[in-house]
């Protein structure tokens, strides 16, 4: 490898010795593609974590009584389950594609801030390592009680628990750092960098869905930053935010976390959402339909999603006319969510249509979370969600909703983009076995659970009543299973990267021997000719 040297006009010179490699490489990088391939890792290796602890849930709600946890380390772990999950896996995967394609799909060179590119990754593992230590303290002696308030962390409970709720405080204010600043990158990049002559109505929707996640991401994690830190207050500081005795109202905590935590729903579905619209017309080798009804639809998604956070709290005794309130905002909302899926299925009608497993991916996503979407409906009516709040509905409820909504797009978004990103072609057979495996055992897992919500069996509760066994029981054998087959996902991944076929310029064109042109992106004015193009 030859060195050359710079001088750069103050007497001092500087030799370049190439690109750095090895770990320097990562730790350093401004790349976008090195930086969305170190979120992806992450994301991947949280993956594992949380659903580690999903499945010791389920093997303690295996059968009735106390098999392998007590009841507080039992709600340590639906807490940890619920923040890895949605914190280190789905948000950080999200953030990779993001930073993978963004700048390809605008014909940017890279993302506007670079080196702030790298920070909001590397703050990721610090906040990891914190959300284990939170889990971990209460294991060593003087490490007080662990925390068992779920992972909405309402007080009283969590002004009781000891130090590791303090590591959780400081773990969410890390990831919100992170989240923000790469929110603050995209909407720069998508704003500033776009191709000479690329309009924001010639953008690809995955381009817009991120930019209108960048927005919603801005505007409440600071609220749920707040919402913490008045926590840390009341716990060290001797606040009364949230402590009855002192003036407070723990009722105002849960409405600066839902004010959070409802958009966040959106945060995780419409990325996901996104990967749909670049996978659908792939494969139906169509055109997309309704574009800017498309556009309008996030919009007004995230105008709307940002007013009904507290139909989470239907019980915790609202008057009568802000119920009735955020009642009839839930209802509308499911009105844009319901435009985007017709718009997909529309796309896909009287298409050419073949089955790679991006695009089965896709079609279980849209039968899934739309029926995740009609269980949702059930529980924005006020009466009928007094009687299934906090119940196992509500678990099956958002699960039908996020794994499909959201972690099922980013599955669907790694097959169709891994070629791309390795060169090489995964093994489409194995693939297919993955989907198979994952989406059969997911449906297993969790639809038993609308009916035992329904015959009343509390959710976060670490027993129940022996005429719930059956039911948990399958539902148990089948969370193994679907546990299980993400070890397959991890195969195919490295075997991937790994080699293999190699991938053609036009990875999916003439799939399954049909010879068909690909939808042509939309006309850009002179974008070949741009400047950033030729570096």
């Amino acid at each position: 490898m030859t060195t050359t040297t710079l001088d750069y006009g103050h007497g001092h010179e500087h030799e370049d010795h190439g690109p750095p490699r090895g770990l320097k490489r990562w730790l350093f990088s401004t790349n976008h593609k090195d930086i969305g391939t170190m979120y992806l890792v992450f994301a991947l290796t949280m993956l594992f974590a949380g659903g580690a602890s999903a499945m010791l849930i389920r093997a303690e709600l295996f059968m009735p009584g106390l098999q392998l946890l007590d009841p507080d380390l039992y709600n340590n772990l639906v807490t940890n389950h619920a923040l890895i999950m949605i914190f280190g896996a789905v948000m950080p995967a999200a953030a990779g594609l993001a930073n993978w394609m963004i700048p390809l799909m605008i014909g940017a060179p890279d993302m506007a801030l670079p080196r702030m590119n790298n920070l909001s990754v590397w703050i990721l593992p610090a906040a990891a390592l914190m959300l284990l230590l939170s889990f971990v303290v209460p294991f060593f002696p003087g490490g007080g009680t662990q925390i068992n308030t779920g992972w909405t962390l309402y007080p009283p409970l969590s002004l009781q628990v000891g130090m590791s709720m303090d590591f959780l405080i400081f773990a969410i204010h890390l990831l919100g750092i992170s989240s923000v600043l790469a929110s603050i990158n995209i909407i720069v990049t998508i704003f500033n960098m776009r191709a000479p002559g690329m309009r924001m109505m010639e953008m690809p929707i995955f381009v817009w869905t991120w930019l209108v996640t960048a927005f919603l991401l801005i505007l409440v994690v600071p609220v749920l930053a707040g919402g913490v830190t008045m926590l840390l207050f009341d716990r060290h500081f001797g606040t009364s935010f949230f402590t009855a005795a002192g003036g407070g109202d723990p009722v105002l905590f849960q409405h600066l976390f839902w004010f959070f935590g409802h958009p966040e729903v959106y945060i995780l579905i419409l990325p996901s959402f996104g990967v749909l619209a670049s996978i659908i017309p792939t494969f139906a080798r169509k055109p997309l339909f309704g574009y800017k009804s498309l556009v309008g639809a996030m919009i007004a998604i995230m105008a709307i999603g940002m007013v009904v956070w507290a139909h989470h709290q239907y019980t915790v005794g609202m008057s009568l006319g802000a119920v009735s309130y955020f009642m009839i905002g839930t209802i509308i909302i499911s009105i844009p969510v319901g435009l985007m899926v017709f718009n997909y299925m529309a796309t896909m009608w009287r298409g050419s249509m073949t089955f790679e497993t991006p695009m089965l991916f896709a079609v279980a996503i849209l039968l899934m979370f739309s029926f995740g979407g009609l269980t949702g409906i059930m529980l924005a009516v006020v009466p009928a969600d007094m009687q299934y709040h906090d119940s196992m509905f509500v678990v099956a409820h958002f699960h039908y909703v996020l794994l499909p909504g959201a972690v099922f797009g980013l599955f669907a978004g790694v097959f169709y983009w891994l070629p791309k990103w390795t060169g090489n072609m995964y093994d489409e057979r194995l693939a297919k076995i993955f989907f198979w495996t994952n989406v059969i055992s997911f449906n297993i897992t969790f639809f038993p659970q609308h009916f035992i919500g329904l015959a009343g069996m509390p959710r976060r509760i670490v027993d129940y009543n022996v005429m719930f066994t059956e039911f948990n029981v399958i539902s148990s054998l089948a969370a193994f299973v679907f546990g299980l087959s993400h070890l397959l996902l991890l195969y195919i991944i490295i075997k991937t990267v790994r080699g293999g076929k190699k991938a053609e310029a036009r990875v999916w064109e003439g799939a399954k021997g049909l010879e068909w042109e690909l939808p042509s992106p939309p006309p850009f004015h002179s974008w070949t000719t741009a400047p950033q193009l030729a570096r």
